[in-house]
């Protein structure tokens, strides 16, 4: 069977680092490096040889997907293992400040008129994410209400059907619903374009026929 070829974009202070975390240690397990980092592999025992070998491989591959400045800031860590940690202890720190910088980001969350409902919703299940990773909780009856808020001002009538007359509200059934409202809207939004590209086409054939007409019309009077 050939070989699953997996790619991950550089990490950088812009993007989410428990997101990349995740498909990193997901890269290091498909390309058989995950060992160096794992306590209970570190308790087998591995030829000397072929430890070095899988250190220096995943130490490596850690390296080549950091962005330069972040680079900067662990080149000093010489195994995988320290390489992880000092990332994490940069990255994710549970510190006061940390917390409430990610809840602000949660709080302040807004999607704007025209974006597509599954992109906001990737930043929203993004700073979950990270909001988890450092310990912090968020109901999840909160998180559906902070979603719901987020909503711009044309979705008026979507949040309402989610809250007017329930008692409790689920995470899953609003994103099932702005799923099927991006698909309904494309959906429309295609049929409006094809309807307009066939009234286009039709009024510029009937303007050939007219012309044609015209021309025929003036041969026979001639």
């Amino acid at each position: 069977m050939a070989a699953i070829s997996m790619k991950i974009d550089k990490f950088t202070r812009r993007k989410s680092f428990s997101l990349w975390q995740i498909k990193m240690q997901a890269l290091l397990k498909q390309q058989g490096l995950w060992a160096p980092l794992s306590e209970k592999s570190k308790k087998q025992s591995i030829d000397e040889e072929e430890r070095i070998t899988l250190e220096e491989k995943a130490h490596s591959t850690i390296l080549l997907v950091l962005a330069d400045d972040i680079i900067t800031e662990v080149a000093t860590e010489k195994t995988a293992a320290g390489l992880w940690l000092k990332l994490e202890s940069i990255y994710m720190t549970k510190s006061l400040t940390n917390k409430l910088h990610m809840k602000q980001r949660l709080f302040s969350l807004r999607m704007e008129e025209g974006m597509p409902p599954r992109n906001h919703l990737d930043q929203l299940n993004t700073i979950l994410l990270d909001l988890w990773n450092i310990d912090v909780k968020v109901d999840y009856e909160d998180a559906v209400l902070i979603l719901l808020v987020s909503l711009p001002q044309s979705y008026e009538n979507f949040v309402d059907s989610f809250i007017v007359g329930k008692d409790s509200l689920s995470l899953e059934d609003v994103r099932s619903a702005l799923h099927t409202r991006e698909v309904r809207d494309k959906a429309s939004g295609s049929g409006s374009e094809n309807q307009a590209s066939g009234l286009a086409a039709t009024g510029s054939s009937g303007q050939q026929s007219s012309n044609r007409k015209a021309n025929i019309n003036s041969n026979c009077v001639g």
